[in-house]
């Protein structure tokens, strides 16, 4: 018993000093950034000045709280967030449902689905900025034909927004398919099989089997996309540039316009805090959540 006991905690040795070295590039790849941009954000550091003789304590996060421009931003990310998550994952769960009853062709079904999450942001973002000119895009073309009106897509201040989140839900829902689709394929036969024979519908198994079965599977998949949606920056520099104005302004693209238009890293990496401060709080709730349900 002994010797099995230490031959374990040898093992678990090796374990670690193999791991080390990746553990410690990415301790350094992930964490010094984070430690910098704190210690940043309690300092007057300007790309002018790049020192750190003036500790400024909670200013930055005062001055960034009290700015209507941040405070836009915040809550406009917050619109452009629920928004995504749930179109998105209305889409891809259903795709994923039809999916999941589908045999025939599913390779083929799997490939166009994931074309476009495959493409780089950017990639995507240069695309629908062409498709949706004015007066060049394909897209007014087409509604020309049909005999609408042209729409200027990324131009009006209340179209934008909407028109960056359809650029992104066509980006993003195969990211949902795929996570839904998983999890439906992994759910057990057996209880679908009782319900068919004590006479279930199809919506009370749906209702009753699957989504209490898929939850875990659904928060996972939300709170993923959740964060990556917080984090939008390419399509807003690449298509709009925050506005027209301000209307798409989302806080990533305010915080990189603090940093390297305003050049105040001091303010600029205390909105990045505030940021991570809400995702963190998001993802803990949701872990939580997560808990109850397993």
């Amino acid at each position: 018993m002994s010797r099995s006991l230490s031959m374990e905690a040898a093992d678990r040795r090796f374990g670690w000093l193999m791991s080390a070295p990746g553990l410690a590039l990415l301790l350094a790849v992930v964490l010094f950034p984070v430690f910098w941009a704190l210690f940043t954000s309690v300092h007057e550091f300007t790309l002018i000045a790049p020192n750190f003789d003036t500790f400024t304590g909670v200013d930055n996060y005062v001055t960034a709280i009290s700015d209507p421009a941040f405070r836009h931003s915040l809550w406009l990310t917050a619109f452009f967030v629920f928004a995504v998550v749930l179109i998105e994952f209305a889409i891809g769960f259903l795709v994923a449902l039809m999916l999941n009853s589908v045999e025939r062709f599913k390779p083929i079904y799997y490939g166009i689905l994931l074309c476009p999450l495959l493409m780089n942001p950017v990639i995507v973002g240069l695309i629908w900025r062409m498709f949706l000119h004015p007066s060049l895009g394909i897209v007014n073309y087409l509604l020309t034909v049909i005999g609408f009106e042209p729409v200027n897509w990324l131009g009006s201040t209340k179209i934008a927004i909407w028109t960056i989140i359809m650029v992104d839900i066509w980006h993003q829902v195969s990211f949902m398919i795929v996570l839904l689709l998983a999890g439906l394929s992994a759910l057990p036969r057996e209880p679908y099989e009782a319900a068919r024979v004590d006479g279930a519908s199809v919506f009370q198994s749906f209702f009753y089997i699957t989504l209490p079965l898929m939850m875990p599977v659904i928060i996972v998949t939300l709170l993923i996309r959740m964060i990556f949606a917080v984090k939008t920056y390419d399509l807003i520099y690449i298509m709009t540039r925050g506005g027209p104005g301000v209307a798409t302004d989302l806080v990533s693209y305010a915080i990189y316009r603090t940093a390297f238009v305003s050049l105040n890293i001091g303010e600029a990496s205390a909105m990045s805090a505030i940021l991570l401060a809400f995702i963190l709080l998001l993802t803990g709730y949701l872990y939580r959540y997560m808990r109850t349900l397993t």
